[in-house]
């Protein structure tokens, strides 16, 4: 395929999975389920942080672990002590323990109170063309806390050659209007044209069939060549495709 034809072609697999039907099988279905902007935002990275290994149970730790917070994330972030532990105390998802739920909500409740709040924050990081930088920055901000130095293993870090998929997934769900109703778009001081495809396996070797990437390695470098490739094609919102190229990948085995 020319440049033209594989515009042609990821453009439909956008049509194809960009829609609200992708909810009901997708992580992105746990912030669905609540309408403040910031239980919104504190869900969103929470099951984001999770988000590796099985969909179907990520959705369901995802939907436990907002049962715990009362459905009320941002309150129960914001109102969180010592004396919530007991009620957290058997929740885990694969590698992550309630010992790293526990730094997480003391460092939300840090950012809310303290910086202004997750947007205010990545926004404040980001670069014209990139927020991967940004995004190193919030890891920084995260564990300027006391805390274990297990739990820094669940947020990654570009600027350590990690292709940060998960982070770069939450992003994506809080910055892009995608008018379809998936993507929230409740971010304004971010744009999409600043968004990193949240690179996994399925993407990955999806965009390598289709020579968007070359680098086999699924990292940092991998993640600014599909960048680049991606914003050719799109500049303005060119993580739009990973709907294509994930939705080839999980559901056309591509």
């Amino acid at each position: 395929m020319n440049k033209t034809e594989l515009k042609s072609f990821l453009d439909e697999k956008v049509n194809t999975y960009n829609n609200p039907n992708f909810i009901e099988t997708d992580p992105i279905q746990i912030p669905h389920l609540f309408t403040l902007k910031e239980d919104i935002e504190i869900s969103g990275f929470l099951v984001a942080t999770i988000a590796w290994g099985n969909r179907k149970s990520i959705i369901a730790n995802g939907k436990k672990l907002m049962k715990l917070m009362g459905n009320s994330p941002y309150d129960f972030v914001m109102n969180f002590s010592e004396t919530h532990s007991e009620s957290l105390s058997n929740f885990v998802h694969r590698t992550f323990n309630s010992d790293d739920l526990f730094y997480f909500l003391k460092s939300l409740q840090n950012i809310y109170k303290n910086h202004g709040g997750l947007e205010t924050l990545f926004a404040k990081y980001a670069e014209k063309d990139s927020m991967q930088p940004a995004i190193h920055h919030f890891k920084k901000v995260f564990f300027e806390l006391p805390h274990l130095q297990r739990t820094q293993k669940h947020i990654s870090d570009p600027l350590k050659n990690s292709a940060a998929k998960r982070i770069n997934m939450f992003l994506r769900w809080m910055v892009r209007n995608d008018n379809t109703g998936v993507d929230f778009g409740i971010w304004e001081n971010i744009t999409p044209s600043q968004l990193s495809c949240p690179l996994d396996v399925h993407s990955g070797n999806v965009a390598r069939k289709l020579k968007l990437l070359k680098r086999k390695q699924n990292d940092g470098k991998a993640l600014v060549e599909l960048d680049n490739s991606l914003r050719a094609l799109d500049s303005e919102d060119p993580v739009k495709y990973d709907f294509a190229l994930f939705g080839l990948g999980a559901f056309e085995r591509f």
